[in-house]
């Protein structure tokens, strides 16, 4: 079986039997089941495994049917990104999620408000005003002003005048 597999949750060796939910096992990750069930499938078959895993042999051909074949909604999303790039680069690049939604909505788009942004969140790029590239929040030009005008008076980074 896969490492912690069968482990109470919070169990571990020093604390055996002191958990916070009673009666609960840990499951690893489907990810990890379904490589579980293909390195051991032709051993003891599909069923056999699920049933020892205390998972629905629906849901291992369900993740291995998701690792071939895109789902629904990812390909919803694909073509959700395309219009929402289309509407942000023809306003300028300057728009946020929620205006980006508004434009999409008055351009006939059936598109979710918190579906925008998420989309807008998890992989946009993240400013293209002219000030953006100007903004920094490091110390060299302290340090390059430091240098250029006198010396250090000491480990509590004063200058000597």
């Amino acid at each position: 079986m896969p490492a912690g597999f069968g482990k109470r949750s919070g169990e571990t060796e020093q604390s055996k039997g002191c958990h916070r939910a009673p009666g609960r096992l840990h499951r690893p990750p489907l990810e990890v089941i379904v490589a579980f069930v293909d390195e051991n499938r032709e051993q003891f078959g599909v069923e056999f495994i699920c049933t020892l895993m205390q998972m629905a042999p629906s849901s291992y051909y369900a993740a291995k049917k998701r690792q071939t074949c895109p789902s629904a909604r990812a390909l919803r999303d694909v073509i959700l990104m395309q219009v929402l790039l289309t509407l942000w680069v023809a306003n300028r690049k300057v728009y946020g999620a929620h205006k980006l939604w508004r434009t999409a909505q008055r351009a006939g788009h059936d598109i979710g408000r918190d579906q925008v942004a998420g989309c807008v969140n998890s992989t946009w790029p993240q400013g293209d005003g002219a000030d953006s590239s100007d903004r920094r929040n490091t110390m060299t030009g302290f340090a390059d002003a430091t240098r250029l005008s006198g010396r250090w008076s000491g480990p509590g980074l004063r200058l000597a005048c």
